[in-house]
């Protein structure tokens, strides 16, 4: 059966039939899939009955895996998964919900704002893919929003203004922003800002977009206060609700998305039930600007 997908978002998002994922993907699956990414940029897979080891052989199907090192605040004891995912469940190892002060649930309320998945790191994420293994009884759902769409929608003046930027980008800054400073020395030697361009350009389509993240907490060049300023102005500009689809999980959902096209945030979930979610990556191409020495 051939992969078809149809739309579900206002302006981008698809979701996929005619695909069981247990199953080795041919060529012309790989190529579908690279396809419907390209013009949809999140692809929800539904119903899909798979494993770990399932997924990350779905994953290893589409290109190389970026490895899940240093990005959290679990120590090398507290890993439920093992790196090739990205565990962000509110689960410690013994599989029980966080206490509600745990210094890791707070540091990962982070991941409720919106964001790129890696663009804290020198090379960042292309896709990520998010499957449900268990869910609270309400809340948690994932909002996407679609940065193409945002960049097409900018004025002249100010698509001219952002085309050369450069933005510094670091977990630090986004947890900053909830009121998270509870950083030991060696997490902000880890979490040193890199650097990312503001707009970046689609291999495959030409198509420009906005790179926001709240990561993003300075612009290469600019006063602090000013460049924070901008770029929340350009993450309101991006996020209305025209350019947003929510996701509703089910258990057996996997949903994929370009991290060079989309930003993401997953929504409030009561802090005492289980949500076990689990993320393979796939890795960059390479950075988008060079660093800083």
């Amino acid at each position: 059966m051939a992969i078809t997908i149809r739309q579900v978002g206002p302006c981008f998002a698809g979701e996929v039939d005619g695909i069981d994922i247990r199953r080795s993907l041919s060529a012309d699956d790989v190529a579908a899939i690279h396809a419907g990414m390209d013009r949809y940029a999140v692809l929800v897979f539904r119903d899909q009955k798979i494993d770990d080891a399932q997924q990350l052989a779905f994953t290893r199907g589409l290109g190389e895996i970026e490895q899940a090192i240093g990005t959290s605040l679990r120590a090398a004891g507290d890993y439920r998964l093992p790196t090739t995912f990205a565990d962000v469940s509110n689960l410690d190892r013994d599989n029980a919900p966080f206490a509600r002060d745990d210094r890791r649930r707070l540091f990962a309320i982070g991941n409720r704002l919106w964001h790129s998945d890696s663009s804290f790191k020198a090379t960042p994420a292309k896709y990520s893919l998010l499957r449900a293994v268990s869910l609270p009884s309400k809340g948690g759902d994932t909002q996407f929003a679609d940065m193409r769409a945002a960049y097409d929608a900018l004025d002249e003046e100010t698509r001219d203004q952002v085309e050369d930027l450069v933005c510094e980008h670091s977990q630090m800054f986004s947890r900053q922003l909830i009121g998270f400073f509870d950083f030991t020395d060696e997490e902000r030697e880890r979490f040193r800002p890199v650097r990312q361009r503001l707009v970046r350009v689609h291999p495959v389509t030409g198509r420009k977009s906005l790179y926001l993240s709240s990561h993003a907490g300075g612009i290469v060049g600019w006063p602090v206060p000013e460049a924070r300023g901008f770029l929340r102005d350009l993450v309101e500009h991006a996020t209305q609700r025209e350019f947003v689809h929510t996701h509703k999980w089910r258990i057996g959902d996997l949903v994929m998305w370009d991290n060079r096209q989309t930003m993401h945030r997953a929504r409030p979930f009561p802090a005492d039930e289980r949500r076990d979610m689990r993320r393979t990556t796939l890795a960059g191409d390479g950075p988008t600007v060079a660093q800083a020495a």
